[in-house]
C-alpha cells in the first residue's frame, strides 16, 4: 500500500502545453496543418478562379465601366470644355469668344489626329446632326489658321520652311542630332527638344509646336526637321506676338531673332480672326446653344447620360427629363422582353412537364431512346432551326397550308404567325424546351413510384395522388428549368431578330444593334447593365419567395 502511494506521488505533473510528435505545441501544429490544407485547396481551385475572373468578371466590369465612361469629350476638347465651364447654359446666349478660340485649337489638333469624327459620332448619340457638324468643321479649321499663315509668309519667306521653325524653337543639341539623322538608317528619330527659354518667350507657340512635333515623329513617323508646321502654329505665334509676352521679344538674341523681332512689330497690324464668325460661317449650328449645351453636359469624364438614354430620358440644362413620347422605345422593349420571357417559360413548363413525366415513368431502354429526340435539337444549328420556323410560320408556310387543308382556317384568313410576338414565342419555346425537360426529368426520376401507389391505396384519386404527392416533389425541377429558360430567353437576340419583326424583338436585339451597327457601346453597356440588374432582382425575389435551396437538378 505504501509502495503504490509513493509511485503515484513520483509521477510528474503536466504543466506546459501539449506537444506534437515533433516537439512543437499541438495547437500551433494543428493551425499549421489547417493553413496547408486551405492553401492546397486554394491552389486547386485557382485555375478555375482565374478563368472565371478573365472570362466572366472582367467583361462585366468592363461593361459597367463603359456605361459611365465619357472621356472622349474632355480628351478631344480639353481647352474647350475647361473654358466652357464658366458659360451659363440657361442664359440663351452662345459662349464668348474665348470658347470659340479654344474650340479652334482643340478641333485643329483633333482633325489632324482624326479624332474629331469619333467625337462627332459620340455627341450624335445625344444631339442629331453633331456628327456631320464636326466632320464639316474639321475640314474648315484649316482655312481659319491659314489667315495668319498667309500673313506671316507674306511678311518674310523665313516662315515658310520647317527648317527655320526648328532652328528657332529646337535646342542646339537636338538640331545637331536631327540634321545627321536619316530614316533609312533604322535608328529612332531623335525626340524633339524645345530650346531653353522658348516656353516663357512664346508659350502658346511652344505648346502647340511640341504637340505638332510629337504627332509628326510618333504618329506620322516623318522627319520633323523638314516638315512644315501646322497652320495652328501660325495662329499661336500671332497670339504670342500680340499677347503679354510680346514685350520680351526685343530682349531675345537667339537664332532668328531678327525675323522674330520683325514679326513682333508687324503682328499688331495683321488681320485678326473673329473665331465665332468663322465657325458660324462653317455651320450655323455653332451660333446656336444646343451644340454647346451638349458639349458641356457631356464634358465630365463620367456620365449618367447612357443610363438616362436607356430609360428613355435625356440630360438637359434643367436636369434629367423624359424624352418625347415618340422617342421612348427602351421602356417598351424591357417590358416586352420580360413579358415574352415569362410566356416562353410558362409554355415550356406546360409542354415539358408531360414529356418529362413520360420519360421518367417509361422503362429505361425506351426512355433513353426518346431522350435522343429531346437532345436532337442540340445537334442542329440554332440558325437552321430558327430559319426553319420562319419557313413554317409564314402565311404560305407549312402550318397555314395544313390548317387550310384541314378546313380550320379559310384560305383568305391565314394566321399571322411570323414577324410578331407569336412567332417569337413559338420558335423560342421549341429552342428552349430541352432546357426545361432535362431538369424536370432528372428530378422526376428520383420520385419513387411507390409513393403514388401508397396514396391510391389510402383512397386518393389519381388527380389527388398526383397533386398532393407527386407534384410537390417535382417543384424543384420546375424551379431549375424555369431559371434556365427565363435567363436564356431574356438574352436571346438571333431568334427574335429573324422571326420577331418589329413587335417581337427583345431588348437584346437593341443591344446587339448598338454594339455592331451604331457602335454606341456606352448605351449598349448601360442597357446590358440594366438587364443584368433586372435578372439579379428577379433572382433575389425568386430566392425570397421560393428559396433557391429548393432548386434541384436531380438527386
Amino acid at each position: 500500500m505504501s509502495d503504490t502511494a509513493d509511485a503515484t506521488n513520483d509521477t510528474p505533473e503536466q504543466t506546459g502545453p501539449m506537444l506534437a510528435a515533433d516537439g512543437t505545441p499541438l495547437k500551433r501544429s494543428l493551425n499549421r496543418a489547417l493553413r496547408r490544407q486551405k492553401l492546397s485547396a486554394l491552389l486547386l481551385i485557382a485555375p478555375l478562379l482565374i478563368f472565371i475572373l478573365i472570362t466572366f468578371i472582367a467583361p462585366i466590369a468592363d461593361m459597367l465601366f463603359r456605361s459611365v465612361e465619357n472621356q472622349i469629350v474632355s480628351d478631344t476638347l480639353p481647352r474647350t470644355t475647361q473654358t466652357l465651364s464658366d458659360w451659363d447654359s440657361e442664359s440663351g446666349e452662345t459662349p464668348g469668344a474665348p470658347v470659340y478660340k479654344a474650340l479652334y485649337e482643340d478641333l485643329f489638333i483633333a482633325q489632324e489626329r482624326k479624332l474629331h469624327t469619333r467625337l462627332g459620332s459620340r455627341l450624335n448619340y445625344e444631339l442629331t446632326g453633331a456628327s456631320s457638324l464636326f466632320r464639316k468643321s474639321g475640314r474648315g479649321v484649316d482655312d481659319i489658321g491659314e489667315v495668319f499663315q498667309d500673313q506671316f509668309e507674306d511678311l518674310n519667306d523665313f516662315w515658310k520652311k520647317g527648317e527655320n521653325w526648328n532652328a528657332l524653337l529646337g535646342s542646339d543639341a537636338w538640331l545637331a542630332e536631327i540634321s545627321d539623322w536619316k530614316k533609312s538608317s533604322g535608328d529612332d528619330q531623335p525626340a524633339f527638344e524645345m530650346r531653353e527659354g522658348m516656353a516663357e518667350l512664346l508659350p502658346e507657340t511652344a505648346e502647340y509646336y511640341e504637340i505638332f512635333a510629337d504627332f509628326v515623329q510618333n504618329d506620322d513617323e516623318d522627319n520633323l526637321y523638314k516638315e512644315d508646321p501646322w497652320a495652328l502654329i501660325y495662329s499661336a505665334l500671332y497670339d504670342d506676338l500680340t499677347g503679354p509676352t510680346a514685350s520680351q521679344i526685343t530682349s531675345y538674341s537667339g537664332p532668328a531673332s531678327a525675323e522674330l523681332t520683325e514679326a513682333a512689330a508687324a503682328a499688331p497690324a495683321f488681320d485678326a480672326v473673329d473665331y465665332k464668325t468663322a465657325f458660324t460661317e462653317i455651320d450655323d449650328d455653332w451660333g446656336k446653344t444646343p451644340i454647346w449645351s451638349t458639349i458641356r453636359a457631356y464634358s465630365p469624364a463620367l456620365t449618367n447620360g447612357y443610363f438616362l438614354n436607356a430609360v428613355d430620358m435625356q440630360k438637359t440644362a434643367d436636369g434629367p427629363e423624359f424624352r418625347p413620347d415618340n422617342e421612348r422605345i427602351y421602356g417598351t422593349l424591357f417590358l416586352r422582353t420580360l413579358f415574352m420571357s415569362v410566356c416562353i417559360t410558362l409554355s415550356c413548363i406546360l409542354l415539358g412537364y408531360p414529356v418529362a413525366w413520360i420519360l421518367a415513368n417509361l422503362p429505361a431502354r425506351t426512355a433513353n431512346l426518346l431522350m435522343i429526340l429531346v437532345l436532337l435539337p442540340f445537334w442542329t444549328s440554332l440558325l437552321v432551326r430558327t430559319s426553319a420556323w420562319k419557313v413554317m410560320l409564314q402565311q404560305q408556310g407549312v402550318i397555314n397550308d395544313t390548317l387550310v387543308w384541314l378546313g380550320l382556317v379559310a384560305d383568305d384568313s391565314r394566321l399571322a404567325l411570323i414577324n410578331n410576338q407569336t412567332g417569337t414565342i413559338i420558335a423560342m419555346t421549341h429552342i428552349l424546351l430541352p432546357f426545361m425537360i432535362l431538369p424536370l426529368y432528372s428530378v422526376m426520376q428520383t420520385v419513387p413510384p411507390s409513393y403514388l401507389r401508397a396514396a391510391k391505396s389510402l383512397g386518393a384519386t389519381n388527380w389527388t395522388a398526383f397533386w398532393r404527392v407527386y407534384f410537390p416533389q417535382s417543384v424543384p425541377g420546375i424551379g431549375a428549368g424555369s431559371i434556365l429558360v427565363f435567363i436564356l430567353s431574356i438574352g436571346y437576340y438571333i431568334t427574335p431578330e429573324i422571326v420577331g419583326g418589329t413587335t417581337g424583338t427583345f431588348i437584346s436585339n437593341r443591344i446587339a444593334y448598338h454594339i455592331s451597327s451604331s457602335l454606341n457601346w456606352g448605351l449598349a453597356a448601360a442597357l446590358g447593365a440594366i438587364l443584368l440588374a433586372v435578372v439579379l432582382g428577379l433572382y433575389w425575389a425568386y430566392d425570397k419567395i421560393v428559396g433557391i435551396d429548393n432548386v434541384k437538378l436531380g438527386g
